[in-house]
């Protein structure tokens, strides 16, 4: 089901209302939405995928407006039926009614909105918007929850009944987070082979973070574009604050991170704090070089690249590293494929013995430095969960042990069981003995 219609008639209001959360960002301004917006929703009779979409001005010589009336189309052409939503305080306007004739070429239901119509003072506008030729026309308020029940029920009434997607757990949900402009929505379009998401030289053209369902070998991912995430000092505007927001969110509520670097740019402060973010998070990781083709090169420019990353993300040791281009395409099957082993290892999990095996080895080879002078002992160690990997070790002194120690741990148990990718949890409890 998509949500159609002129900049600021409220289809963001109306999205949030319907999925039951705020998942769109909302604001009097006008253009605040630019890309489709998806969101599952299960509240109603038939479950259905519910798209957002940025406003749709008929005629505009602005090249963001003609994307976003682009994405509006795609959207339109990919949904079995659409809401086209109009401004009740405003009245019928001229572009309402452009819109309004192509929508009656695309020979779907369509189901038409006037949104803001708060109280009866409101209900005498509502005339104007039979000249459409609907026949029927439903007055509604998304802010104040007015109106919808009934539009919803003669609007599920009409949707084809299918069987529910797959559940999260056998969804890989891929993260894509770096800077403004590093050509994040561009690698998202050319992963998923069309225009998906607006990709725009000007910063910060993405605000919402954008999910998109796709298969790839097999396996069903979900692509998450974010928005560039600007050092606090820079977020001066308030929509701005609020993609930030919702990026952080975005990492929370993925599996994998794909951290965008720009070739031409190298490391910078700014992507070393979004990796933190990532890592705090505990999200497995894949550094994505993007922009390699602007780059003149030799044959040391790559380890010298690797190098830089190593240096300014010592916390992430175990992130593999990809060089690629998003305009040419250069190396991007090389992306999911990453992104299939770092999830193998982000599920992993191993048996107690042969972690025990693995874990009286390491404490053996190197003892644990002493704690206010007495020794540290290990009793064993158990995997108690997964995506990321954790363990927690018994110990008769729990807070003894110093950052360096379970590093070391960490690390022996990398060399021993692999988990590329993905962060380790390690977790210390006492026990007397």
């Amino acid at each position: 089901m998509a949500i159609v219609g002129r900049p600021n008639v409220g289809k963001s209001t109306l999205f949030n209302r319907l999925i039951g959360r705020r998942k769109a960002m909302v604001d009097d301004m006008p253009g605040v939405t630019r890309d489709r917006n998806y969101g599952n929703v299960d509240r109603f009779e038939v479950p259905f995928i519910l798209v957002d979409t940025g406003g749709f001005e008929p005629e505009t010589k602005d090249r963001l407006l003609q994307q976003m009336r682009e994405q509006s189309r795609l959207a339109m052409n990919e949904a079995d039926v659409i809401l086209f939503v109009m401004d009740g305080r405003e009245g019928l306007t001229p572009a309402d009614m452009e819109v309004a004739e192509m929508l009656r070429r695309a020979e779907k239901p369509v189901f038409y909105v006037v949104n803001k119509v708060d109280g009866e003072r409101h209900e005498a506008f509502m005339a104007d918007f039979y000249a459409l030729g609907a026949d029927e026309v439903f007055p509604i308020s998304a802010e104040h929850n007015r109106g919808i029940g009934e539009m919803m029920e003669a609007v599920v009434a009409t949707l084809p009944h299918r069987g529910r997607a797959a559940t999260d757990d056998e969804v890989t949900k891929i993260a894509v987070v770096g800077r403004p402009n590093v050509g994040k929505s561009s690698l998202v379009n050319r992963l998923l082979g069309f225009e998906r998401v607006v990709a725009n030289p000007v910063p910060g053209t993405t605000r919402d973070s954008v999910d998109t369902c796709f298969t790839c070998k097999g396996k069903r991912y979900l692509l998450i574009d974010t928005a560039g995430i600007r050092r606090k000092g820079k977020t001066t505007e308030k929509i701005e604050k609020y993609s930030v927001m919702d990026s952080l969110r975005s990492i929370e509520r993925a599996d994998v991170a794909l951290i965008v670097l720009d070739a031409s740019q190298g490391v910078t402060e700014q992507d070393e704090k979004i990796a933190g973010y990532v890592y705090e998070a505990g999200r497995a990781c894949i550094f994505v070089v993007n922009k390699w083709d602007a780059l003149e090169k030799d044959n040391s420019t790559i380890g010298r690249f690797v190098d830089s990353i190593r240096t300014e993300f010592k916390y992430l040791p175990f992130a593999p590293i990809v060089f690629v281009s998003a305009l040419t395409g250069q190396r991007m099957g090389k992306v999911m494929d990453e992104v299939t082993d770092v999830m193998v290892q982000y599920s992993r999990r191993v048996t107690t013995s042969e972690l025990n095996r693995v874990f009286s080895d390491a404490v053996e080879n190197h003892h644990a430095p002493l704690s206010q002078g007495r020794r540290v002992k290990f009793y064993y160690a158990t995997q108690v969960g997964t995506k990321p990997p954790t363990f927690v070790i018994f110990t008769n002194r729990p807070d003894g042990i110093h950052f360096s120690y379970e590093r070391y741990l960490a690390n022996r148990f990398r060399d021993a069981f692999g988990f590329a990718g993905t962060p380790l949890r390690l977790m210390f409890k006492g026990r007397e003995r």
